[in-house]
């Protein structure tokens, strides 16, 4: 079985470019998603602890945890301190669950890859990247963005040129759905007719 690390920048595209392989049967494993899942249960107690005022109603209040780690950002090791490990415990299970199922491919959606070294544990790594004037347009649609969060959340991703620059594979999606579905299914067609990238 094949793992394909799939990452990239806030507003590039990715959750989008996540579901073009899910509907090429591809199994994906999204981090979000899991996070969203996590703050919703077995993340809510640790993180109450280190962040208090942070859950509400026995879930993860987002926006209070955001405005608490934007006045205080050095609380970003904290966090993932807690989060990380459970996300890791999730992707086991699907990859483990996966491989008995014989998939020859499988997606980890991982928003932070590099920064999290997660390259080390895929065969192979899909950045995907567009212009920045489109990311920024895109980025500042968001409910409750701001040019000074835009700015916190970039500061702590790697910089798009770098991971390009260590990419398997890049995936372009700026120029429209159309010719990045083409994109997703070379990749997919590529890695499903041999072993190993």
């Amino acid at each position: 079985m094949i793992i394909l690390g799939l990452t990239g920048s806030i507003g590039m595209g990715k959750s989008t470019t996540a579901k073009m392989f899910a509907d090429l049967g591809v199994p994906v494993n999204d981090a979000d998603a899991v996070v969203h899942s996590l703050y919703q249960g077995e993340a809510v107690a640790p993180i109450e602890a280190a962040f208090p005022g942070a859950t509400k109603n026995g879930a993860v209040d987002r926006s209070e945890l955001s405005r608490q780690l934007s006045e205080n950002p050095t609380l970003f090791p904290t966090l993932e301190a807690i989060v990380h490990p459970l996300v890791r415990e999730r992707e086991r299970v699907f990859l483990d669950l996966h491989r008995v199922a014989g998939a020859p491919l499988v997606v980890l959606d991982i928003p932070l890859l590099f920064e999290t070294k997660a390259q080390n544990r895929v065969d192979a790594v899909a950045v995907v990247t567009c212009d920045p004037e489109i990311q920024r347009e895109r980025v500042m649609k968001r409910p409750g963005m701001t040019a000074e969060k835009f700015a916190l959340i970039l500061s702590r991703q790697t910089p798009d040129a770098e991971k390009r620059a260590k990419a398997d594979y890049i995936i372009d999606t700026g120029h429209g759905l159309d010719s990045a579905r083409e994109q997703v299914s070379a990749i997919v067609q590529r890695l499903t007719s041999q072993k190993r990238p």
